[in-house]
């Protein structure tokens, strides 16, 4: 289908974003994992992970995402992050 080609491109180079912005996120929380396990602080800190679920259905929410995709989409983030968390300070 010629016809979709332009579109999966664009669709594609922005997969390719996402992935490296998920590339960045999940190094940021490499670094978090290091920082906590030198300073004994836990892995998963409830309030944070409810401010950045909030947050981003917030933000979707304001740019046509609805926001439970969103809160979904950001408890599969969450929870990922919490793992590696978990994982990187010997705690799984």
């Amino acid at each position: 289908m010629e016809l979709l080609a332009p579109y999966r491109r664009r669709i594609d180079d922005l997969d390719d974003q996402i992935m490296e912005l998920f590339s960045q996120r999940f190094q940021v929380i490499r670094e978090v994992a290091q920082l906590k396990s030198q300073h004994g602080v836990p892995a998963v800190l409830q309030d944070r992970v409810d401010e950045v679920r909030e947050r981003n259905a917030e933000t979707g929410k304001l740019k046509g995402v609805d926001p439970e995709f969103v809160r979904r989409l950001y408890t599969l983030i969450i929870n990922e992050s919490c793992e590696l968390e978990d994982r990187l300070m010997g705690k799984r």
